[in-house]
């Protein structure tokens, strides 16, 4: 099943990157329609709109599942039920197929429901109250996102058609118009985990390594910004898309800080995801949707390529995840280090890897644009974060002193995974310059004066520095100098928002329904119901039972009292 599945998606992706040369070369854009039913002049259709943006998207997701696949023939060999997950795997990968190609709403809810679905089965892979747990917050995050969609399905009604691609040039400025922009774009955040909806994106870690591999490089996370993309033309003016501008910012930074604090190898990629989604978000948000889709191809590469690595070392290391533990692999697993730190250097932004072309060209654009200086040291600072946390990663998993037992058995052998990781090595390294010739038909030259050319140079520098002295800090140095309990604990904790959106949503009405079978099913129900009546019967059936005795004594007082009762009846 696993090599079957890895030559099918191997194969649909040669033919979508030929199909993708072709159409740009021409510059092609084909749409196909099926109409299902058609009723009261509104028809249910089926569309597919395959140009050079979706075709290229196919084919960077068709890889890295392919690749995915594959490195789960060994990851997971000892899996029982291993064709399960390639299955849902497979499930997961047509429903984003389905998002992409759509240009209709009513598929696009199809493939949006479908990978809120499928993620669920993934994230609770592994069956235990912590994945129960984290499922069900993905699912319940994502449900706002679904209904949404359904909302704007419904809107959308008073043009005609669910096909949203013929309404951009003449429904820009009207109100329905402003409705359907709100809620795509409140869809999209909660699909690519925007404040407040980041919580779900680091809890989805329970899932099975090679899913978050899938997961959080090119398919479920990116969801939302592809359908900002699509539908960008609509919202380029409208208040909202500053209002996410902000917010996406705000992810980015928050996201950059709770990476620096935390010490689970899977988390700590996750976090970095989450910034990344919010350096896609700010860039499109300021109008550049192109860029914005050239920087979500480029990370998905070395992204996926990060969490195969996290997978080996987890794997090597008896399933412990703790980077604290971890120390000196560099010296036992060569090749997976070398994938790892190509990956970190190109989620870094170093000058030549694939991520580099992206995010300098990002900031290159915000530094061109007259934005405010909150922007704009927020930009860069969470810039300076993403190296920060990077190296310090490098420098507990690579570079310090290893942490475990004295004697364990490390080993880098296993060449199916390796062969998997080596493919999305080479594509981290050449995929930014390879799309930068493909997508952006002129040169972006940028023209800025020499310190601000070279600011992200400078923060680089600075977050490597900063990342390389925490990382060799004593554990309480850090807090005791800089920062109180409180603080350090709200940027440890995602600035609360997992409290806020599990126990801070759910507290009020399980407290209250607490309260509801204390006093109503426990308390005044349980006496005048079932328990109530149980104890009348009881009670007159000892009276009765007393009776029953055949006592002398009872009999002569019961025949007193009755004669008396009579005897007041009738003559008094």
């Amino acid at each position: 099943m696993c090599f079957n599945s890895f030559f099918f998606l191997f194969f649909f992706m040669l033919i979508n990157f030929f199909f993708f040369v072709y159409f740009i070369m021409n510059g092609l854009s084909v749409f196909f329609e099926w109409e299902i039913i058609s009723f009261n002049s509104m028809s249910i259709v089926m569309s597919i709109l395959l140009d050079w943006m979706s075709l290229l998207f196919m084919m960077f997701v068709s890889l890295i599942s392919s690749v995915v696949i594959f490195y789960s023939k060994s990851y997971m060999n000892s899996e029982l039920n291993l064709n399960r997950l390639i299955i849902l795997v497979l499930m997961f990968v047509f429903s984003m197929v389905l998002l992409i190609i759509s240009p209709n709403l009513i598929s696009i809810l199809l493939g949006w429901d479908g990978l809120g679905l499928i993620s669920y089965c993934l994230v609770i892979y592994y069956q235990n109250l912590k994945s129960y747990n984290a499922g069900m917050l993905t699912a319940l995050s994502n449900r706002i996102g679904d209904v949404m969609i359904l909302m704007v399905i419904c809107w959308i009604m008073n043009y005609g058609s669910w096909n949203y691609i013929f309404y951009f040039d003449f429904m820009k400025n009207d109100y329905v118009m402003f409705i359907i922009s709100f809620m795509i774009i409140i869809a999209a955040m909660t699909k690519s985990a925007q404040i407040p909806f980041s919580s779900w994106l680091p809890a989805a870690m329970a899932a099975p390594t090679p899913v978050s591999a899938l997961v959080h490089s090119s398919t479920l996370v990116t969801a939302g910004v592809y359908l900002l993309i699509r539908f960008n033309y609509l919202l380029i003016d409208m208040f909202f898309f500053k209002v996410l501008l902000f917010l996406s910012i705000l992810t980015m930074f928050m996201s950059g800080i709770s990476a620096n604090y935390e010490f689970d190898l899977k988390k700590i990629i996750a976090l970095s995801t989450l910034s990344q989604l919010g350096l896609m978000m700010s860039i499109l948000s300021l109008g550049f949707p192109d860029i914005a889709f050239f920087h979500l191809l480029t990370h998905a590469m070395f992204k996926a390529l990060l969490f195969m690595c996290a997978g080996v070392i987890i794997h090597m290391m008896n399933d412990i995840q703790d980077i604290r533990y971890m120390g000196g692999l560099s010296l036992y697993i060569p090749l997976t280090s070398l994938c790892l730190n190509i990956s970190n250097l190109s989620l870094c932004g170093i000058p030549f890897l694939s991520g580099f072309y992206s995010k300098d060209l990002i900031l290159e654009m915000v530094s061109f644009n007259s934005f405010n200086l909150m922007v704009f040291i927020l930009f860069y600072l969470s810039t300076g974060l993403t190296v920060f946390y990077t190296f310090r990663l490098i420098m507990y998993v690579m570079i310090s002193d290893f942490n475990l037992m004295m004697i364990y058995n490390l080993y880098d052998e296993d060449y199916i995974m390796l062969n998997s990781m080596f493919v999305l090595l080479f594509m981290s390294l050449l995929s930014g310059s390879f799309l930068s010739w493909f997508i952006f038909f002129y040169p972006y030259m940028i023209y800025l004066p020499f310190n601000l050319k070279l600011m992200v140079i400078y923060v680089s520098i600075l977050g490597s520095i900063l990342g390389f002295m925490v990382s060799n800090m004593g554990i309480y140095s850090l807090n005791k100098l800089l920062l109180s309990y409180n603080l350090s604990s709200f940027l440890c904790l995602m600035w609360f928002m997992p409290n806020l959106s599990t126990y801070g949503l759910s507290y009020i009405y399980l407290n209250f329904s607490q309260i509801l079978f204390k006093n109503i099913d426990m308390g005044w129900s349980e006496i005048y119901s079932g328990k109530g009546i149980f104890n009348i019967l009881k009670n007159y059936s000892v009276f009765y039972n007393i009776y029953q005795m055949n006592n002398f004594k009872i009999y002569l007082f019961s025949f007193i009292l009755w004669f008396m009762i009579l005897f007041i009846f009738f003559f008094i």
